[in-house]
C-alpha cells in the first residue's frame, strides 16, 4: 500500500527565519545566588583536584626538586577539575590548549587532553530533542538513527542517520540546557579572571579579555540555526570563481533542520593533521594544504564569512582527496573598512612588501592615531618585523612569535591590536602547523595561487615571474 501522507518538511525546510538567525549574549557581569552556589562547588573541585595532583607527584616533586616539576602536576590536577566540572571548563580548556604562546607550557600541554574528553548526553535527551525540534518521532524521522554518538564535544554531539530514500546523513544536537550552564560559569570564569589580573601573567595576557571573548563566541556556538545558515552560505561561496572543485563543505539538509539540530550529508575522511596516513594513501598534503587556504582567503577577502576554528577536527582530508570544512560555529566576518585593511596586508605580503600600504590601512580604521609616526617611519619598524620572516622558509616563520612582537609594536604607537585580526592570526596559527609537517619550505603569504581569484592579475604576472603554473 502505497503511504499518501505528504512528504515530511521540518520548521526550517525553506531556511531559518530571520529571528532565530539573531545571537543573544547575556549579561556576563549579573551575579546571583545561582553562580555563588556554583562557585563554591568550583573552587572545592579546583583545589581538592590540584591538593590530589600535588600528592600523586610528591615523589618526583621531592626527588627532582624543581618548581618546573610542581608546576606541571598543580596543571594536571587544574585540568582533572576542568574535565568534572563540565563543558564550560572543558572548552576552556580546549581554548588553552589550541593556544601555545599565551598560556605557560606546562597548562597548554596539560589541557591537551580536553581536546576530547567530552562525555555524551543520553540517548533518550537526543530524542527528546530531536522530537520537540521536528515535531515527530525519531523512527519515523529517519529510516535508521544511530543512537551511539560519532563524536561528542562542549556544546553538541553528532549521530550518524539515513534519511528516507536512503541518504547517508548526521545531525548535531545542542546539549539540553547548555545555554544556562555555560553562563553562570562564565560569570564564574570572570571572576576568576579578575583576581588573575592581579599577577604579573594576567595583567600581560589580559585573562578577563580573553574570557568575555570566549562569552562572545559561545554565544554564537550555541546558536544552531545560525552555524548551518553560515556553512550553507560558505559551502555555496567554495565555487563562486567556478573552481575550488577539490574543497567542500558539507550541504546542509534543511528539512530536518530545527532550532536546536543541524542535519547534514555524512562525509568519510580523516583529521588534517594525520599525517602519515596522509602520505600512506599516496595524497598531496602540500597540495591539499594550498587548495583549503586558497578557500580560506577567498572567504576573509572577499565573500565575508570565514573559517574561524580551523584546528583539525574541523579540517578533514576526504576518501576522494577533497579538503573539507566541518563544524562552522566559529566564523568571524569582516565588515567592508576591515576587510580591505586585510586585502592591503596580503597584497603586501604577496607582491611588493610595501608596508606603508599597511600603515595607511591600518590608519584607515584607527589603529594609529593621528600625530602618530609618519607612515614611512611606522612602515620601517613593521617591514623590520614582517620583512625577514615573510621572506624566510615555513620551517623559520613562527607566526605566533610574529603576532606577539606585532601586537607589541602596534601598542608602543598607542594602538590597539583589533578582534578580527586576533582571530584571523589563530587560523594562520592552526596553517602553520599543517605547514611545518607538510610542507616545511612553503610560506602562504608569498604563494600567488592563493591569491589567484583575489587579485587575478598580479597573481597571474608573479606566477610567470617564479615560473610555476597554477593547480586545478
Amino acid at each position: 500500500m502505497t503511504d499518501s501522507r505528504p512528504p515530511f518538511r521540518g520548521p526550517f525546510a525553506d531556511g531559518p527565519p530571520p529571528e532565530a538567525l539573531e545571537v543573544e549574549i547575556a549579561d556576563l557581569d549579573h551575579f546571583g545566588l545561582g553562580e555563588l552556589r556554583r562557585a563554591v562547588v568550583v573552587q572545592t573541585v579546583l583545589f581538592v583536584c590540584v591538593l590530589k595532583a600535588l600528592v600523586r607527584g610528591l615523589p618526583r616533586i621531592v626527588r627532582q626538586h624543581k618548581a618546573s616539576v610542581v608546576a606541571e602536576a598543580a596543571a594536571e590536577g587544574a585540568i582533572d577539575a576542568f574535565i568534572l566540572l563540565g563543558p564550560t571548563f572543558v572548552k576552556t580548556g580546549q581554548v588553552i590548549a589550541s593556544s601555545t604562546g599565551l598560556f605557560p607550557a606546562t597548562l597548554s600541554n596539560a589541557a591537551r587532553r580536553c581536546l576530547d574528553a567530552v562525555p555524551p548526553f543520553p540517548v533518550e535527551e537526543v530524542h527528546r530533542v530531536l522530537e520537540s525540534d521536528l515535531g515527530q518521532p525519531v523512527a519515523t524521522l529517519f529510516e535508521s538513527f544511530d543512537d551511539t554518538p560519532l563524536s561528542a564535544a562542549s556544546i553538541g554531539q553528532v549521530h550518524a542517520c539515513t534519511l528516507p530514500g536512503g541518504r547517508a546523513a548526521v545531525v548535531k544536537i545542542q546539549r539540553p540546557n547548555i545555554r544556562h550552564r555555560m553562563l553562570v560559569d562564565l560569570r564564574i570564569l570572570l571572576r576568576l579572571a579578575r583576581l588573575l589580573h592581579r599577577t604579573p601573567w594576567g595583567r600581560t595576557f589580559n585573562a578577563e579579555a580573553a574570557v568575555r571573548d570566549l562569552h562572545a563566541t559561545s554565544s554564537q556556538e550555541l546558536n544552531p540555526a545560525l552555524e548551518a545558515w553560515r556553512q550553507d552560505r560558505f559551502r555555496a561561496n567554495i565555487g563562486a570563481f567556478g573552481d575550488n572543485t577539490m574543497v567542500t563543505a558539507p550541504e546542509v539538509l534543511w528539512n530536518w533542520c530545527g532550532p536546536q539540530v543541524i542535519c547534514m550529508e555524512r562525509v568519510w575522511g580523516i583529521p588534517m593533521d594525520h599525517f602519515e596516513e596522509i602520505e600512506r594513501r599516496g595524497l598531496d598534503g602540500a597540495l591539499i594544504l594550498r587548495r583549503g587556504a586558497k578557500v580560506w582567503a577567498e572567504a576573509a577577502l572577499v565573500h565575508g564569512p570565514f573559517h574561524g576554528d580551523m584546528h583539525a577536527g574541523n579540517i578533514w582530508v576526504l576518501e576522494d582527496g577533497r579538503g573539507c570544512y566541518l563544524d562552522f560555529g566559529i566564523m568571524g566576518e569582516l565588515d567592508d573598512e576591515w576587510r580591505n585593511v586585510l586585502r592591503d596586508l596580503f597584497y603586501t605580503a604577496a607582491f611588493d612588501l610595501d608596508f606603508t600600504r599597511v600603515v595607511r590601512a591600518y590608519r584607515r580604521v584607527g589603529i594609529f592615531p593621528e600625530g602618530v609616526g609618519t607612515d614611512e617611519e611606522i612602515a620601517e619598524r613593521l617591514g623590520a618585523v614582517m620583512g625577514p620572516v615573510l621572506a624566510s622558509g615555513m620551517k623559520d616563520f613562527n607566526i605566533s612569535e610574529m603576532v606577539a612582537q606585532s601586537v607589541d609594536m602596534l601598542s608602543a604607537f598607542g594602538g590597539v591590536a583589533p578582534q578580527e585580526l586576533m582571530l584571523i592570526s589563530k587560523q594562520m596559527l592552526y596553517i602553520e602547523r599543517y605547514t611545518t609537517a607538510l610542507a616545511p619550505d612553503y610560506v602562504l603569504t608569498t604563494d600567488p595561487f592563493i591569491m589567484k581569484n583575489i587579485f587575478p592579475e598580479e597573481a597571474k604576472a608573479k606566477a610567470a615571474e617564479l615560473g610555476v603554473t597554477f593547480p586545478e
